[in-house]
């Protein structure tokens, strides 16, 4: 498309699609929800007489419209044929996080079929295994609000720009809230000596200077770091080899506020492969 980019947004319902496409809509993509997929590659053919202006193309397909579950290895295969490089980008979020936002909205599963909303869930997820597999990009909203949701998919937007990069996510968490669904290596540093039950540490988090310095400077923490540090060094190389281009690293703690934030502040400061492009995020640093 002349250089625009195509975009595809998919995955579970209430994971957050609207919001990144909004996220787009402002960065100057012509974003259309809901499209049937038998009309996306006219959708492409006429951008590319008048869409002059917009960044590229940023299209919502679910299984809102039921034909999406049968004809999207289909659609995918035609537009790679007819020349277009669409990027797929799968949001997903817990099964709790999920019955919650429904719960909130007072919105129907579009797989419920009057069942639960929780059964519609679990349909859906096992009939979007094999999409989310094959998605470009992961994206796991369940600990985001929307404005941080919309700067996640923005950063791995500019980050896709450069094919050839390996886009490393440093993601810490707290295993109070649940994995970080999106996560290929999960490291639990809950062995470490906790500052929650130190006075002068427990308001703090990760991002001050004088936790961090006590969580990183414990023995346990420098010997897991330098091992770490090794493992990553063999492993990246080896991932971007076989043409991965983006890789979440989600380190955990109790409560995601103070020993896996100073150990991905670390990481981040020092990262053991040059060739990577990095971006950070403490998914669960406000909480608790």
């Amino acid at each position: 498309m002349s250089g625009r980019r195509v975009l595809i947004l998919t995955g579970m319902s209430g994971s957050g699609k609207s919001t990144a496409a909004r996220a787009l809509e402002d960065r100057g993509y012509f974003v259309v929800d809901n499209l049937p997929l038998v009309l996306l590659q006219s959708l492409l053919d006429l951008a590319k007489l008048s869409l002059a202006g917009a960044t590229g193309v940023a299209v919502v397909v679910d299984v809102r419209n039921r034909e999406f579950l049968t004809r999207y290895p289909e659609v995918l295969e035609q537009l790679k044929t007819a020349g277009y490089q669409p990027e797929v980008t799968f949001f997903d979020a817990t099964d709790g996080v999920l019955v919650r936002r429904y719960s909130e909205t007072r919105r129907r599963h579009p797989l419920a079929d009057g069942d639960s909303v929780k059964t519609g869930i679990e349909r859906e997820r096992e009939l979007l295994q094999q999409v989310r597999t094959d998605a470009s990009v992961v994206i796991d909203s369940s600990g985001l609000t929307p404005r941080q949701l919309g700067i996640r998919v923005l950063q791995a937007l500019d980050s896709g720009s450069d094919k050839t990069s390996l886009i490393v996510q440093l993601e810490s968490f707290g295993y109070r809230y649940g994995l970080p669904a999106s996560a290929d290596l999960v490291f639990d540093v809950r062995f470490l000596p906790n500052p929650h039950y130190i006075d002068r540490y427990r308001p703090l988090t990760g991002l001050d200077e004088t936790l961090r310095h006590y969580v990183i400077e414990q023995p346990a923490s420098q010997e897991f770091l330098r091992q770490l540090k090794q493992m990553l060094g063999f492993l990246l190389p080896h991932y971007r080899a076989e043409g991965k281009s983006y890789l979440t690293v989600a380190i955990g703690c109790t409560g995601g506020r103070h020993r896996s934030v100073s150990i991905v502040e670390a990481l981040n400061s020092d990262f053991p492969d040059p060739d990577s492009v990095l971006h950070v995020s403490h998914r669960d640093i406000d909480k608790g």
